[in-house]
């Protein structure tokens, strides 16, 4: 299908940046899944090159580009399987609430050093035996005099290792009715006081995409790390929720396109019983049912982008994409790795690593079975 939203300026811009993975990421991704996690220089080069945050103002060293920058980014990421989620965690997930949120001495403290690269973002709200039920989170912060003092744990943060600046979400009203209400945002520096990382968790896939526990042990950070009004935390997070969850479908749909392009050169070169694999009549109607499931999110998800760069309030459509994309994307991939068959078991085959990694997307940023209640919630269906 011939998309329509992209200009000239978006191919240069897309031509640039999948330039900048081949050479930065691709070769060195391997060695970064050894270690878990990416190397820091990748950053600096990523600022240097106006990577970082590129819709930013200019006054901070931004480029003010509209939303197609990132979703191109978000799908040249995809397309090139490396660096996990974190570059769009970064820029289009944590970058914009301090952009939105922050005021002016804030914004001249941390947005230049975010876009150069200075700076890597990161967001705390899970915490254990919380999961995507934010109203349930037990980290506390109290005001004494002019500093906040953080106490709790965080787990999952992706970033957590390499992070310089955190926003945590901690409860500073433990009697707000409902509970939601006593949230607020918090920005902690890397070397604050009483701020201590934890293990870099082992996943199933995704390596490369350091994983947090965050500990926060008396913390003390400056009354001016507040992020926006106390107890407004919890509707800031709703407010920024639309774009990230797009952004996962908007990468979960490249992933699946990246999926059949690859099966459809294995098939025609494979042979079984003296015929390529693609002759036979089972591939065939496996590969049919797979790409018209992707043409079908492709429309979806383009008019989903267009939608909300219009400014639309698409909390059902995008809960929709969120749930649907993902769980076709890691459909397509289980079948077309049976394609491949024992080969396709192997680190050597990159569909073997796609099949581990694929498999968070139905899980982060609130997980399908929530996008589900939210839906139904739309619909009249839930209290």
């Amino acid at each position: 299908m011939e998309r329509t939203l992209f200009g000239e300026e978006h191919r240069i811009f897309r031509d640039a940046f999948s330039k900048f993975l081949q050479t930065e990421a691709v070769p060195n991704y391997d060695r970064w899944e050894s270690q878990g996690k990416v190397d820091r220089e990748f950053w600096t080069l990523a600022g240097r090159n106006g990577f970082l945050c590129p819709w930013a103002s200019e006054k901070y060293g931004g480029s003010e580009a509209d939303f197609l920058y990132s979703v191109i980014m978000a799908e040249e990421v995809a397309r090139h399987r490396v660096i996990g989620f974190m570059l769009e965690l970064h820029n289009d997930i944590v970058g914009p609430y301090i952009d939105r949120i922050s005021n002016d001495e804030q914004k001249e403290r941390w947005m230049p050093r975010i876009i150069n690269g200075d700076a890597v973002l990161a967001i705390a709200m899970t915490e254990p035996g919380i999961g995507s039920n934010l109203a349930g989170v037990r980290t506390t912060a109290v005001l004494d005099g002019d500093e906040w003092v953080l106490n709790g744990q965080k787990t999952f943060i992706s970033n957590g290792q390499i992070c310089d600046l955190v926003v945590v979400v901690a409860r500073t009203d433990p009697n707000a009715e409902p509970a939601h209400r006593g949230l607020s945002l918090f920005v902690v520096e890397g070397d604050a006081p009483g701020f201590r990382r934890g293990l870099n968790l082992k996943k199933m896939g995704r390596k490369a995409s350091d994983t947090s526990e965050l500990f926060f042990e008396d913390c003390r950070i400056p009354a001016g790390n507040l992020l926006g009004e106390a107890g407004k935390g919890f509707y800031y997070l709703m407010d920024n929720l639309q774009q990230e969850r797009l952004v996962i479908a908007v990468a979960s749909q490249v992933e699946a396109e990246w999926t059949l392009g690859e099966t459809l050169a294995y098939v025609k070169e494979r042979e079984v019983f003296g015929k390529p694999l693609s002759t036979y009549q089972n591939t065939q109607f496996k590969l049919a049912e797979c790409a018209t499931q992707i043409e079908l999110g492709r429309v979806f998800i383009d008019r989903l982008i267009a939608d909300h760069m219009a400014g639309k309030n698409l909390s059902k459509e995008i809960s929709m994409a969120k749930w649907w994309i993902t769980d076709m994307n890691f459909r397509v991939v289980h079948e077309c790795l049976q394609l491949f068959g024992g080969y396709g078991y192997m680190e050597e085959y990159p569909i073997c690593r796609a099949f581990r990694d694929f498999r968070v997307e139905s899980i982060f940023a609130g997980s399908n079975e929530i996008m589900k209640h939210i839906i139904a919630k739309q619909m009249g269906l839930s209290s």
